[in-house]
């Protein structure tokens, strides 16, 4: 199949980009990576007026140290998070999280800031930076806004992007945190079925200050389930602690069927991969990884 026609811009800087989305009305979608938005224009599930690239915009590829906080530009590619030196010591869930998605050829062109505003709920980058507690910083000529990961997406495929604003920048908190994750795909690099992740920032005598355990798949966006996160916090992830942790999960998750599983498997995986992913949580932690 081939899009419907469009106008092709090319951007040379953020506010060249702001611009034409405001030329076009909203009526326009920013080109990043590619690998979603290219095959819904083929499918000519979206017929914007115009599409607008954005890959020769300096400075949205940057990877920066900011006090207690790492700042990534929405142009990253996966495959520069996957390496990142400074993402490997400051935020390795990102770098482990990065290995799910697609294969090699995905992970060198696809973007940051373009998953995020394509929102898939079963996309890894969402429930990365939803674990992680992230901020989600996004421009228009108006000028910038941060919102909360946790407040980013608002159903499949929708967020709180105004259609003339875009994604510029994504800042993540750097703290003393363990982190693992939990995928279950038909195959390696498929779309999850189900994926939990989970940071912990563990205390002195070996239980955990805090834990956050956030669910893809399981709901119209990526959730943090906030119950069981606030059950585990304060605890050393004791096996009745964390079934019960799994249970609250499930109890805040209203899974879809489609065409990789259907609701009640993604039910009976829930309890499962919750478990899965607090046990390596505390392997980890006992194997002195970050």
């Amino acid at each position: 199949m081939k899009p419907a026609p469009f106008v092709y811009e090319r951007a040379g800087s953020v506010e060249e980009a702001l611009a034409m989305l405001q030329r076009y009305e909203g009526d326009a979608r920013l080109l990043a990576g590619g690998q979603s938005l290219v095959p819904l224009l083929n499918m000519r599930l979206l017929m914007p007026s115009a599409v607008i690239d954005v890959n020769d915009v300096p400075g949205l590829d940057e990877i920066r140290e900011e006090g207690d906080e790492v700042a990534i530009g929405a142009l990253t590619r996966y495959s520069r998070i996957e390496w990142s030196p400074t993402l490997v010591s400051r935020l390795p869930l990102l770098t482990e999280t990065v290995r799910y998605v697609g294969d090699r050829q995905v992970r060198t062109r696809g973007t940051l800031g373009g998953s995020l505003a394509h929102a898939d709920p079963t996309g890894e980058m969402p429930l990365a930076a939803i674990a992680l507690g992230a901020t989600v910083v996004v421009q228009s000529q108006a000028g910038r806004r941060a919102v909360p990961a946790e407040e980013f997406f608002l159903g499949p495929y929708y967020t709180v992007l105004e259609p003339e604003e875009m994604v510029v920048e994504v800042r993540f908190p750097v703290r003393r945190t363990v982190s693992a994750i939990a995928e279950h795909a038909r195959r390696h690099g498929d779309f999850a079925v189900i994926s939990v992740a989970a940071v912990g920032e563990p205390n002195g005598d070996g239980g955990w200050k805090s834990v956050r355990v956030a669910l893809g798949g399981v709901a119209d966006t990526p959730i943090l389930a906030v119950e069981a996160s606030a059950l585990l916090s304060g605890t050393s992830l004791e096996p009745d602690v964390v079934a019960r942790a799994g249970e609250m999960a499930l109890a805040a998750a209203d899974p879809p069927t489609d065409v990789r599983a259907s609701a009640d498997y993604r039910r009976h995986l829930i309890p499962i991969y919750v478990r899965r992913t607090l046990e390596l949580l505390q392997t980890r932690r006992s194997e002195g990884a970050r």
